[in-house]
């Protein structure tokens, strides 16, 4: 172990003797933030072997009785070292062919987390912290069932990060749990230090924008996956877990979709489609209307969109693309900047940016109308992830639109559609129930545009296994 973990100063080596006569030799090691030598299960131990015999030391220790419930024994030095770097205690002793594994407080975190890009009305606020046992167990927390198995594979040659398989033993198809595993292990990395990097490792169309893993920060909604017959993977050091198979309804809805009444769930949610289209259209649509297809607008409008460009400078393109840059700097310089200031520079700048543009007749105000609502549908989708394919596809629609006009628009969408309908994940269409809905005699049509009252939501969706998907029963 010394010639292991040579010139590591934060891993404390000590060598103690124990037993009533002092005459057992044992060697105690562990990473140094990791243990609390003060207050410990760890303490407990060494002062219970204080005060026994060599025999009765070796004893205890055959018959695992140490009065710890997660003691690990190891046969190699190579296990011992793994074991150490997971945050625990590794204890040596002399005459005793094993290393012990006694647990301890284990690395530092920052424990259950508030969730912060999954905002709900109604539900838990919990959110996912960046242990991957503490993210198990909150699954757990919500569905206390033996059948919810969680399967621990290591990824990253140097960087050894726990990940963790968790899905329903019944429900989720046994082929996909094979094949999701098998994915997983077909690429090495010397790193996994977030799940970000396996998503873009085993995704099958890597150059698509849309993705093909759902991500969630919320433990409520990976139990309510989970419970759908879906995978749920977790990666040490990342609050951020990955859902698979997904669809793009699957990205639309929200956790607390099901928490409200199915009036407002469903108006939210039509919402968020038509929010959804028009961050991706909506500057392309303004484009192709204004340079090419005037007749459509009423003649008042038109005077006003003409009223309104009258004396800027720059063609109708590079309005729009000025101010698309802009506020993409603003997002990304909010992001980036601490807490209040962050908010401060994202309300402040776009004021003053937008309307020192306007007044310097750089750009229209319905330029700047036409972005504003652009960005609000942008926020309005639930998942960060899955909006930023719509943001970028933003520019495509830019390019098109003012080039071929409403030709070009429609073409692009063409376009879109086109690649939405070659996507999988995990082999289930990603426009399900859009297509294939007979594949569940469609059923998952009660849950797609609009949400049906949850008491004829009797069934699981296209993930579970077939002979299992009876979720809901009225008794009489």
């Amino acid at each position: 172990m010394e010639e292991l973990f040579h010139t590591c100063d934060d891993i404390k080596k000590k060598r103690m003797n124990l037993g009533k006569n002092r005459d057992v030799a044992c060697y105690l090691t562990f990473i140094e933030v990791s243990v609390d030598m003060g207050n410990s299960a760890l303490l407990e131990v060494l002062k219970y072997l204080r005060g026994l015999e060599r025999e009765e030391i070796l004893r205890v220790l055959e018959q695992n009785a140490l009065g710890t419930s997660d003691a690990t024994y190891f046969t190699t030095i190579e296990e011992a070292g793994d074991g150490l770097l997971t945050g625990e205690a590794v204890f040596f002793v002399d005459g005793f062919a094993k290393a012990v594994k006694i647990p301890d407080d284990g690395y530092p975190n920052m424990g259950v987390n508030e969730a912060d890009s999954e905002k709900v009305v109604r539900g838990s606020n919990e959110g996912f912290g960046d242990s991957v046992k503490q993210n198990a167990a909150l699954i757990r927390k919500r569905i206390r069932s033996p059948q919810v198995k969680v399967k621990e594979k290591k990824m990253g040659v140097r960087s050894n990060t726990n990940v963790y398989l968790v899905y329903m033993e019944g429900i989720a198809y046994p082929e996909l749990v094979a094949k999701i595993e098998e994915r997983l292990e077909g690429f090495e990395i010397d790193g996994v230090l977030d799940s970000g990097v396996i998503e873009q490792l085993s995704e099958e169309k890597w150059y698509s924008p849309f993705p093909q893993f759902q991500t969630t920060e919320r433990p409520d909604r990976a139990a309510m996956s989970i419970l759908d017959g879906r995978v749920v993977v977790l990666s040490d050091n990342s609050p951020i877990a990955l859902i698979l198979p997904t669809d793009y309804n699957s990205f639309i809805k929200t956790s607390d979709d099901y928490y409200n009444r199915w009036e407002i769930a469903s108006f939210e949610r039509l919402l968020r489609y038509f929010a959804s289209f028009f961050a991706m259209t909506l500057p392309g649509l303004y484009l192709a209307v204004t340079n090419f297809h005037t007749q459509i607008l009423p003649t008042t409008l038109l005077l006003s969109f003409a009223d309104a460009r009258s004396g800027v400078p720059f063609p109708a393109v590079i309005e729009v693309i000025i101010m698309e840059l802009s506020f993409e700097l603003l997002r990304e310089a909010g992001v980036r900047l601490p807490g209040a200031m962050g908010n401060t520079i994202g309300i402040v700048g776009g004021l003053i940016i937008g309307q020192a543009a306007v007044e310097a007749n750089l750009v229209s105000p319905i330029v700047v109308i036409v972005i504003s609502f652009t960005a609000l549908c942008s926020f309005a989708v639930p998942n960060e992830e899955f909006a930023t394919a719509f943001r970028l596809l933003k520019f495509f629609f830019i390019g098109i639109c003012a080039w071929l006009g409403f030709f070009g628009f429609l073409a692009g969408l063409l376009a879109v559609l086109i690649h939405l309908s070659h996507l999988k994940s995990f082999g289930v269409p990603y426009l399900m129930p859009y297509v294939a809905a007979d594949l569940n005699d469609y059923e998952d049509e009660r849950d797609f545009l609009w949400r049906q009252p949850l008491r004829l939501l009797w069934k699981r969706p296209i993930y579970a296994k077939k002979n299992n998907r009876r979720k809901l029963r009225m008794k009489q």
